[in-house]
């Protein structure tokens, strides 16, 4: 990490600490909007890896395949190289959509049947994991300048006063992340579980 911290300037510490968090939450977002909740979006597929010229080189579904959702329980992938139809039919199988793809050797059509009950708390589980999943990598930059701070503290390059200025901020950013991620979660929670 290549921050600076100097006696009484803590803002480039600050700016790279939120900018590290608020990619933790970027992701988290794609995550987030890759669980069904009850329409298609081709997000729900976009990020699905498929291994593809066997085996040679694994690439998400978007950048191989013309994604749309004609209607609100229906998506079409159409690979460019029609080659790949197969591949991608496996990846989704193997996904954890839930779902069984329908190969017409063009495209690939997925039917989305309604939710049931027992499908909307397995996706509520993969919510649960992936929130923890967000907090972690919270936690795990916080640690990093945590880390930073200590080191820095120290060899003596800031002093203890200042550290532990900085100390408070670098927590209440990162309650404040994870207050983000949690209100996040809540809020695709009660998405899944509206019949």
């Amino acid at each position: 990490m290549n921050i600076v911290l100097e006696e009484g300037n803590s803002t480039s510490f600050e700016n790279a600490l939120k900018e590290g968090m608020d990619q933790a939450i970027d992701h988290f977002k794609k995550e987030l909007v890759a669980i069904r909740s009850g329409r298609a979006h081709t997000s729900m597929v976009a990020d699905i890896k498929v291994s593809c010229y066997n085996g040679e080189s694994e690439l998400r579904l978007r950048e191989i395949a013309a994604l749309s959702t004609p209607d609100a329980n229906l998506i079409v992938i159409e690979p460019w190289d029609k080659s790949l139809i197969a591949d991608v039919e496996k990846a989704i199988s193997h996904s954890d959509l839930g779902v069984n793809p329908i190969n017409d050797g063009n495209l690939i059509r997925i039917q989305l049947p309604v939710m049931s009950a027992e499908r909307r708390e397995e996706l509520v589980k993969i919510l649960s994991k992936k929130t923890e999943d967000a907090r972690k990598a919270i936690r795990a930059i916080r640690k990093d300048f945590h880390n930073l701070l200590r080191e820095k503290e120290q060899k003596k390059t800031i002093s203890e006063d200042f550290s532990k200025r900085v100390m408070d901020k670098l927590q209440k950013v990162t309650d404040q992340k994870i207050g983000t991620i949690d209100e996040m979660g809540k809020k695709k929670e009660s998405e899944l579980k509206t019949f």
